[in-house]
């Protein structure tokens, strides 16, 4: 079987969200010797994504030649083609097509990302307002898959596709190396909150925690900021208390906050999976979040749930992790939970589906 995967959302710099998820299924495919041909735009995309992989170059997907990419595709022998994202040429295509739907955040909060260009944001918003154009996006495919069971449930429920829907699970690429790794469990009094400042992220309420927490706990911020969104959030720290807005991390960085961490904390009201809780379990960092369908999902028994409205039970949550018999418990469990979330299994999915449809 030829399956080729649309790997042209790579970034050339660093990961976001769907790059990531790209270069992590690449990975597995790699890691479990399952042969793929990843579809790029640009060759500095190969920095991010596994080294000696098979691929071949052809247009940026917003191309005006992108319509016309099945014609390439069917001369070299497509069988199946995989997109992470709902949006790929199709026409005139002799193979099968699977796409691919994230999560449904931005129909329930269509506020796009800031960093895109004014026209984009509008196009964004504007198809967001109803479900058809995304119907007519979905349903040009043979099947479609997302990353999490409870987004298959809300995909279902907003009647997005008539397609039958799979799961490919998002993983982490980031584990313990070598004996110079800071060890895992150590505890600094350091609340991590890894994601975007969307306002759904809702890091308002874990800044507002902190006013019911010791003076020796320190909230870290991790992510990129804009200016305009740090100065609304500086308002909002309760007096005396320590805020840090890193602004960004590396990998390396974040790893070894993350093994030294009291705990990973989010109190999002939208996810479409929640990889910072992965990441954390797989470091044996405890984790506090949200009490909603996907965060159970994903963290399984190895967290604590909290109402994402309510910063005194967050406090109380983080307050009780100081109890190392608590805090022993919820990182076994979380480390136990998070070994099914694998790259290597979720290529493996993507391989078992494309052979059923093809």
């Amino acid at each position: 079987m030829k399956l080729f995967f649309d790997a042209r959302w790579t970034r050339t710099d660093y990961h976001d969200g769907i790059s990531r998820y790209t270069s992590g299924l690449l990975e597995g495919f790699s890691q479990s010797n399952l042969p793929v041909t990843a579809i790029i735009c640009d060759k500095k995309q190969l920095k991010l994504l596994p080294a000696g992989i098979e691929y071949i170059l052809v247009n940026h997907p917003v191309s005006i030649k992108e319509p016309f990419i099945a014609k390439k595709l069917n001369k070299l022998g497509a069988d199946v083609v995989f997109s992470p994202l709902q949006v790929m040429g199709f026409w005139g295509r002799r193979y099968k097509l699977i796409l691919t739907l994230q999560d449904v955040i931005y129909y329930r909060h269509p506020k796009p990302p800031t960093n895109l260009p004014w026209y984009v944001r509008t196009v964004w918003r504007l198809f967001h307002m109803a479900h058809w154009p995304q119907r007519l996006l979905l349903n040009r495919a043979d099947y479609v898959t997302t990353v999490s069971k409870t987004s298959k449930k809300y995909i279902e429920a907003m009647h997005l596709t008539d397609r039958e829907i799979g799961v490919i699970y998002n993983a982490t690429s980031m584990a313990i190396k070598g004996e110079s790794q800071v060890s895992p469990g150590q505890n600094t009094k350091n609340i991590l909150y890894m994601g975007s400042f969307m306002p759904y992220k809702n890091a308002e309420t874990l800044i507002k925690a902190m006013e019911f927490l010791p003076d020796e706990f320190t909230l870290q911020l991790l992510s990129r900021i804009s200016p305009q969104r740090k100065a609304e959030l500086e308002t909002l720290i309760p007096t005396g208390k320590r805020v840090v807005f890193r602004n960004g991390t590396s990998e390396e960085e974040y790893a070894s906050l993350l093994a030294t961490a009291h705990c990973l904390a989010t109190a999002s009201k939208e996810e479409g999976f929640g990889l910072p809780i992965t990441e954390a379990q797989t470091y044996q960092t405890a984790v506090v979040c949200s009490d909603m369908d996907i965060f159970h999902e994903v963290a399984g028994n190895g967290a604590l749930f909290c109402d994402p409205d309510n910063p005194k039970a967050f406090a109380d949550a983080i307050t009780s992790l100081t109890d190392p018999a608590v805090r022993t418990d919820l990182i076994a469990k979380g480390v136990a939970h998070t070994a099914q979330f694998t790259w290597a299994n979720s290529a493996k999915e993507i391989w078992k589906l494309a052979e059923a449809i093809r």
